[in-house]
């Protein structure tokens, strides 16, 4: 282990003499990258540092025990010994788990679109239920959330909602909630009180940075309108919407959140170059799945994740086959307990893949 944090340790030192060269300062891409990777280094030296203390006061009582005649000098270094022995193994953990290859994309902000898919009104209430989830949990982590567009439900929540988030590691975090999202429970439309099932698919897409994507603007369309409300009842005379299209994929994106037309463009392009970046990323992913045992979805819009199910309190992750009968909770934007399971796990394989003993 010390070996391999003495390489971590040059490597830090590289980078720290490189994030202040003029010449890297001026290129704004390469800045941004290393200090990215100045920030994930100091994490581990701030880990290493603790694990070198903790192995040379296990050393010291060592030392101790085996020259001291003091029977309490000797207690004190027993005592000394025992705890630091204790905190190793979770110390020694904790940073094989830093020293797995870091996602690039894990820093970055994201763009989330929640889609009510099967079950008609139910579902559209239900893709309001998991907006309503996650922004209430990004706002207890103080991330930024930013509504983008909504396309209103005719009996609540949403056809369809995109929302952005900033923050630290948010794509980390919240990567593993792309897929299908069902619930199960009596919908307040159904008179019998029978229990139907309902889906919404969920997109957490990393916000492409403008050098992650450039978009040449001679390929998009754009298309300005004016803001509607639900039911498609105009709410703003002005043609502050905006709707952009990109020709050679296909690909639209609009926002009407903004009452004007420039920030409504802004936010549409950054959705856009999202979207794009998201194709690319996608075929990594696919990639990437063939060589290891991925629980990111974000290439698989069908893949079915997780179900709420009210009559018995409970929500099922089918990935890792976790059950927690704490769905109030959960759905009120406690997700930390199945985002940390999911985390753990796919460190876990991760660090099987690298070949290391858990």
């Amino acid at each position: 282990m010390l070996e391999k944090l003495e390489i971590v340790q040059q490597r830090f030192n590289e980078v720290s003499d490189l994030i202040i060269q003029p010449d890297i300062i001026a290129d704004q891409k390469r800045y941004v990258t290393l200090n990215k990777e100045y920030k994930d280094l100091s994490k581990i030296m701030s880990k290493a540092e603790d694990y070198r203390t903790l192995i040379a006061n296990m050393e010291e009582a060592e030392m101790m025990i085996k020259n001291e005649s003091d029977a309490e000098i000797i207690e004190m270094a027993k005592m000394q010994l025992e705890e630091a022995k204790a905190g190793f193994p979770s110390l020694e953990e904790e940073i094989k788990f830093l020293l797995i290859p870091k996602d690039p994309e894990d820093s970055k902000n994201i763009v989330v679109e929640v889609r009510a898919g099967t079950g008609g009104d139910e579902a559209s209430i239900f893709a309001g239920d998991l907006y309503r989830m996650y922004t209430k949990y990004c706002q207890d982590q103080g991330w930024s959330v930013s509504l983008v567009d909504a396309n209103e439900g005719t009996a609540g929540g949403f056809k369809e909602v995109i929302f952005e988030v900033s923050g630290e590691e948010v794509y980390g975090t919240m990567k593993y909630e792309s897929g299908v999202h069902r619930v199960q429970r009596v919908p307040q439309t159904e008179t019998q009180g029978r229990v139907h099932t309902s889906a919404a698919t969920v997109m957490v897409l990393p916000e492409a940075e403008e050098f992650d994507v450039e978009i040449n603007m001679n390929d998009v369309r754009i298309d300005y309108f004016c803001s509607s409300g639900p039911g498609g009842q105009s709410v703003n005379t002005t043609y502050s919407a905006v709707r952009l299209t990109h020709e050679p994929t296909g690909i639209v994106a609009q926002c009407q959140d903004q009452k004007s037309q420039h920030k409504n463009k802004d936010k549409a392009l950054r959705v856009l170059r999202s979207r794009l970046y998201e194709l690319e990323l996608s075929k990594k992913l696919e990639q990437d799945a063939e060589k290891r045992n991925s629980l990111v979805s974000s290439g698989d819009r069908s893949a079915k994740i997780r179900t709420y199910n009210y009559p018995q309190g409970r929500v099922t992750d089918h990935r890792i086959g976790l059950t927690l009968y704490d769905l109030q909770n959960i759905i009120n934007g406690d997700i930390q307990k199945l985002i940390d399971e999911l985390k753990l796990y796919q460190n876990t394989q991760q660090l099987k893949e690298a070949g290391e003993i858990i």
